[in-house]
């Protein structure tokens, strides 16, 4: 934007850019995966009207300003924290358990998934609290560092006890990536980072390793039963368990693996996946666009979190600067657990891939983040245009 207010410098047309080229690969992946699915419903349509809607949650947002922001964080955290208690308390006949989580409030007509937009109050209220804290302790030691960890802690903890009442492991994993993000950033010494996380690591993969090896340990000492390990076996096995906990990984593993370097052309898919068109979109593209399609599409997200990070190094804005991390976090978990868990690298979750995926709630949390991110760029171009014409 200009001087006299035009919109061409404020507003991030290669961040709109980007969004298209997802919208446009998301439009070709759903519209394929309709081919072999099973159901009988024109996703694409819907997938077209979430992506509008996610446009007008833009445009409501983007002119919102860090103070702005700031100003309203609690009440979206608070906001956030009503839907996912209401959730738990609603009747089956508004929020309605699906695959054993009671995670959507399934309305006449649509569905909300709450916790698709927590993540984004989540971030937002969290580069409020370090921004507050950094102005409150300009000069920073233990006590201040583990104070700051203290209030992200306590802001994280209600939030993730009702998502594990769903449960939804999957969407617990990514607020707690959104954290860990943060406070990489956040300036809490590695004196407490390293020992901490290193820490975390070593609980993590002795879990993992009792579930390999020893799963009568965990039976007997914390009444944990085998079974509820499913998933971790099928992922480490996948073919003894293909038809059962086994059976999406082993089918993902096929389309993708059938599609080699080129793929097999669009529309050319035959490998049956169910619910292809949300969290296994990208065995789908694997498919029909092989190698070269799918790292087409990586690419893609790559660029964006690097265009994302370039813009949180470029604000002056610490808050701006913040919240870039915590998006930056968000997306980049939720591409690398999808795409892992279709390729075997981790374990199934149930995280959609972003702006491809059909799903209304999980698109508009994303446009929402991206909405964020945009405000952003509109008022850091918008200071940066004012100081150049006080200084002409």
């Amino acid at each position: 934007m200009n001087s006299n207010g035009k919109l061409a410098p404020k507003f991030d047309w290669n961040l709109a850019f980007l969004l298209f080229l997802l919208f446009t690969t998301s439009m070709i992946a759903i519209h394929s995966a309709e081919k072999i699915g099973q159901y009988n419903q024109n996703f694409v349509e819907k997938q077209v009207i979430f992506y509008v809607i996610g446009a007008i949650i833009i445009g409501i947002v983007i002119r919102l300003d860090s103070e702005q922001w700031q100003g309203i964080a609690w009440i979206l955290y608070g906001f956030g924290n009503f839907l996912l208690i209401l959730l738990i308390v609603a009747p089956a006949s508004i929020a309605r358990p699906i695959n054993g989580a009671k995670s959507w409030f399934t309305l006449p007509g649509f569905s909300l998934q709450p916790s698709e937009f927590m993540k984004v109050f989540l971030i937002i209220v969290f580069s409020m609290l370090i921004t507050k804290h950094n102005e409150k302790y300009r000069i920073r030691g233990m006590r201040e560092d583990l104070l700051l960890l203290a209030k992200m802690g306590g802001t994280l903890a209600l939030p993730l006890l009702l998502i594990m009442q769903q449960p939804d492991l999957g969407t617990a994993l990514v607020f707690l990536a959104i954290f860990v993000g943060l406070v990489f950033v956040s300036g809490v010494t590695w004196k407490i980072i390293a020992p901490a996380f290193g820490s975390i690591a070593v609980i993590g993969s002795t879990i993992l390793a009792l579930v390999v090896y020893a799963p009568q340990a965990l039976e007997k000492y914390l009444g944990v039963k085998q079974y509820q390990f499913g998933r971790i076996y099928s992922w480490l096995d996948p073919e003894s368990y293909s038809s059962g906990e086994g059976y999406h990984l082993k089918r993902s593993l096929d389309a993708i693996g059938s599609g080699m370097v080129s793929g097999k052309g669009m529309g050319h898919g035959v490998v049956y996946i169910p619910e292809s068109q949300t969290d296994f979109i990208f065995a789908v593209i694997g498919e029909e666009f092989g190698f070269i399609g799918s790292t087409l599409v990586i690419t893609l997200f790559f660029v964006l979190i690097y265009h994302i990070v370039k813009l949180g190094l470029s604000t002056r804005n610490e808050f701006y600067t913040y919240v870039c991390a915590g998006v930056v976090s968000m997306v980049t978990f939720h591409v690398f657990q999808n795409i892992g868990m279709t390729i075997q690298v981790l374990p199934i979750t149930g995280i959609p891939l972003p702006f491809i995926s059909y799903g209304g709630s999980s698109l508009m949390g994303n446009m929402l983040a991206m909405g964020v991110i945009f405000s952003i760029h509109w008022h850091y171009r918008q200071s940066f245009l004012i100081q150049n014409k006080a200084f002409a």
